[in-house]
């Protein structure tokens, strides 16, 4: 399962107009990428990594079922 970011594209001036808007969406976790032209140019992105979502990683993460079984390496330190 792959989770896909929605990403949201704007022109310099639409970002200059809705700059809140573009920062509460950055911090939301969208892909948020300014343009000029329609070529992007820059992409915000949150300086604390965003806000963290508690499950949003469920059945993405395995654990083998020999984890936390010794390792062989390690038998003569047993």
């Amino acid at each position: 399962m792959t989770i896909m970011k929605r990403r949201v594209q704007y022109n310099v001036a639409d970002a200059k107009a809705r700059f809140s808007s573009v920062v509460r969406e950055a911090l939301s976790g969208y892909d948020v990428v300014i343009a000029k032209d329609n070529k992007p140019l820059v992409k915000v992105v949150p300086v604390s990594g965003g806000q963290r979502i508690p499950g949003s990683a469920k059945g993405q993460i395995t654990i083998a079922p020999d984890f936390d079984e010794p390792l062989d390496d390690f038998a003569g330190y047993r």
